[in-house]
């Protein structure tokens, strides 16, 4: 061998050492973490209360001088950005910091932008909130509500009005839309307790991806679907607004009340940012208007350990993985 070639190969060697150090540090640096659960592991949850704890290194805080928002998207997004800009302007003042409306087309599409650092808070829905904290980093500290407390949604099982169902086992061999497969009221909650109602998803009956609430609505008013699970909340919504007739549908099953979206900041905000934040949030009285269109007339303190307890336990139920290989069979299933 060559001298050339003997440096070559002793250079190769070096490299191969240096990467080789390289990865063990990056594996020491995960293992560094106590305590992960159903994290992604750029997060740690060192204080088990299975949210993302902020950035150990104060050099990783962010303090945009632009606060993004975006809420859930159950329906048309321009709807909620006109409902939400009393608050868009009143947070922009509390905080002293521009704020801006976000409009996005689905719950995974607002989960990335999240997690890529686009998105610095966020209204996320009921069953999405896991996949939100687990691969966005999200961490939920308010929900809307009144005086007598958090606002909650149910599950409603719709069909026309002049359909032949009258009670659940009659959609046997039909058609049932659910929304997307991490929405909660739209396919987890139906999958973990409609079997016992006698009707089992998929066994029973076929299940139709729709994308959102309103649109599994209007396709049982169409008549595209035999039936569907929809969240109370967006059906009495879109009967307020006209867009539908309560005495379109005849409605065979409601569940219990499950917590509403979650309002959420990315777990790597400036401390002293978020504090501010919520002080806004709790100060805020939502005006008539937003609480007609939402639901609640303010903003409640929330705890995604404890408040998220009965969503997670439907999930886990109805067979979904909470981390990272769920989400992703998650966002197959959607594209079928």
């Amino acid at each position: 061998m060559n001298m050339k070639s003997s440096l070559a190969v002793k250079n190769c060697l070096f490299g191969l050492a240096l990467l080789g150090a390289a990865g063990g540090s990056l594996v020491h640096a995960q293992d560094s973490c106590p305590n992960r659960g159903e994290l992604d592991v750029m997060y740690c949850d060192a204080n088990n209360d299975l949210v993302a704890d902020p950035p150990t290194d104060p050099k990783k805080f962010r303090d945009p001088n632009t606060l993004v928002f975006a809420f859930t998207p159950v329906e048309d997004p321009s709807i909620y950005e006109k409902l939400f800009q009393p608050f868009m302007a009143h947070l922009s003042q509390c905080v002293g910091k521009k704020t801006v409306f976000f409009a996005v087309q689905s719950n995974s599409a607002e989960i990335e932008a999240m997690r890529s650092g686009r998105l610095h808070l966020a209204a996320f829905s009921t069953g999405p909130t896991n996949f939100a904290v687990n691969i966005a980093g999200a961490v939920p500290f308010a929900i809307r509500g009144t005086a007598n407390g958090p606002e909650g949604v149910s599950i409603q099982l719709i069909v026309r009005k002049d359909s032949p169902f009258k009670k659940i086992t009659d959609l046997k061999g039909k058609k049932v839309a659910h929304t997307s497969p991490s929405s909660n009221s739209g396919n987890l909650a139906p999958r973990a307790l409609f079997p016992a109602l006698g009707l089992t998803p998929e066994k029973d009956y076929q299940v139709v991806f729709s994308g959102k609430h309103d649109q599994s609505v209007l396709g049982v008013k169409s008549g595209d679907y035999d039936a569907a699970p929809v969240a109370s909340d967006v059906l009495q919504h879109m009967i307020e607004r006209g867009v539908v007739k309560a005495d379109d549908f005849n409605t065979l099953y409601v569940s219990e009340k499950f917590p509403t979206d979650s309002y959420a900041y990315a777990h790597d905000l400036e401390p002293k940012l978020v504090e501010k934040i919520k002080t806004c949030f709790f100060d805020y009285k939502i005006p008539p208007e937003m609480a007609k269109g939402l639901g609640g007339d303010r903003f409640l303190p929330a705890n995604y350990k404890k408040d998220w307890e009965i969503v997670r336990k439907v999930s886990l139920a109805a067979g979904q993985n909470l981390g990272r290989s769920g989400y992703e069979a998650e966002q197959n299933k959607a594209k079928k």
